[in-house]
């Protein structure tokens, strides 16, 4: 007769509770830039903490593989804390790093890059040249957009972001890292839609009229009011709109987008002209873009220069050369890129955005750029088979990083100059495990886009690797 198996005895799992406190030492920071810590071999994630402080952390909440908690109360603080700008850091999104000093977030996002690259493991990734982060002219006063939810609370009009992990709207009567005239209009816009007493979108059930107020202010000294809203009827439209001409002569455009009802996503289908231009001018790289409610924008112009210059240098261009703009937007990398190659091609699959691309060529007279509309594994084979040839490709995807799809065909195309340019170090690193071996990575060059906030950049040089 077999013998039964005895399992072997096991120590109980260590309960924890919220609201427990314990001493815990802060050993690096997340991707959300929140500091982590072990409890009992038990991951611990705490906002606001930073690597090498001593603290007596307080749980959150708790999951089967981790723990989040708050500082209940700091033992020994970081040689790089240092205070925060902004009273709602540390409440509201956007603000993850503005305790720790500017060096110290520079080194940070070159670590992000260092880290998914050892997560994902591309081919010869331990060699990989990670240059240090190029720091923003910059650190506060540069973002060029602010988007910021409308509620009433306590019968008055607030306008902010979320709180963390919540739909609770903190309002921000001020906000270091905006340019001063995006919160100048976004206060002036919350006064005259309290006393004109429009009603605010309603959560609970669905009702009031304005959600959000997109700001966009342009290096030119132009704005853009976009008001998105519940309903199509604007209650109070032409009083609103007189006001809005009489006191705040820099707005030049006022957009209203319609997005109703319940849902996650911030702008709707429908965008109408309220007043003034459908458009503001930015000037980049010694271009003019015009700049439709909806077109998306680097938020940080002056640092977009410098991003796109990396991209230039590292892309080596030449004046024969064809240039493949893929993830074009409006057009920005390859229209400024146009005057040092023979053509650009560029796509993209937002109707919109091709146009503006395409009328942005128009405006700034460079004839040797087109954009069309569609997804680039699908324009690329069309054009080659066309008898269109490709010396460089650049390509800049969402967060989401590179279609599955276009990673092939640029495999089969095989340009010799390639650049990626991401703006999401773990999609770009899970990416490139793809594209290696038939490219070689030359050199990372991170680029800090968003300074106080965990988001980094970076541009991507990659060769056609020598085969035997």
């Amino acid at each position: 007769m077999a013998k039964q198996r005895v399992p072997r005895a096991s120590q109980s799992p260590v309960v924890v509770t919220v609201g427990e406190r314990f001493p815990l030492t802060i050993k690096k920071l997340g991707v959300e830039g929140q500091g982590i810590g072990y409890f009992k071999h038990k991951v611990c994630f705490v906002s606001g903490a930073l690597p090498g402080e001593v603290i007596v952390a307080e749980v959150t909440a708790v999951h089967e593989r981790y723990l989040t908690a708050k500082i209940h109360r700091l033992k020994q603080a970081s040689s790089a804390r240092v205070t925060p700008k902004d009273v709602v850091a540390g409440i509201a999104g956007g603000f993850e790093l503005e305790h720790l000093a500017y060096p110290a977030q520079l080194k940070f996002k070159r670590q992000m890059v260092l880290d998914s690259l050892a997560k994902f493991k591309p081919r010869g990734y331990r060699h990989y040249q990670v240059r240090p982060t190029l720091p923003s002219p910059q650190e506060y006063g540069y973002r060029n957009k602010a988007q910021f939810q409308v509620r009433q609370v306590d019968g008055h009009v607030v306008a902010g972001l979320y709180q963390a992990h919540s739909h609770t709207v903190v309002d921000l009567a001020e906000c270091a890292v905006q340019m001063p005239l995006t919160m100048q209009v976004v206060r002036a816009l919350v006064a005259m839609i309290e006393e004109l007493q429009i009603p605010p979108y309603e959560e609970s059930n669905h009702s009031g009229i304005i959600k959000t107020l997109a700001v966009r202010e342009t290096t030119t000294g132009e704005v853009q009011v976009t008001l998105i809203t519940n309903t199509p009827k604007l209650l109070k439209k032409h009083q609103l709109l007189t006001r809005i001409k009489a006191e705040l002569p820099a707005v030049k455009s006022v957009m209203q987008n319609i997005n109703p009802g319940d849902t996650p996503l911030v702008w709707g289908e429908e965008t109408r002209l309220l007043a003034g231009e459908s458009y503001v001018t930015e000037s980049l790289m010694g271009l003019d873009f015009r700049l439709s409610a909806r077109s998306f924008l680097q938020l940080n112009p002056l640092q977009t220069e410098v991003l796109y210059e990396q991209a230039a240098q590292a892309l080596e261009l030449a004046p024969t050369d064809t240039l493949v703009d893929a993830y074009a937007g409006i057009g920005t990398i390859g229209l400024s890129l146009a005057a040092r190659v023979k053509q650009v091609l560029g796509m993209e699959t937002i109707p919109a955005a091709v146009a503006d691309a395409n009328a942005n060529a128009e405006l700034n007279g460079i004839t040797n750029a087109h954009y069309e509309c569609g997804p680039a594994e699908v324009l690329l084979p069309q054009w080659r088979a066309a008898g269109q040839t490709f010396d460089a490709l650049v390509v800049d995807p969402p967060r989401t990083g590179l279609d599955q799809a276009l990673i092939d065909t640029i495999l089969a195309e095989k340009p010799a100059k390639f650049v990626y340019v991401s703006c999401n170090m773990a999609s770009l690193a899970r990416n490139l495990a793809r594209l290696t071996p038939t490219y070689r990575v030359d050199y990372i060059q991170p680029v800090d886009m968003l300074p106080q906030t965990p988001r980094c950049e970076a541009v991507v040089k990659l060769s056609l690797a020598q085969t035997d």
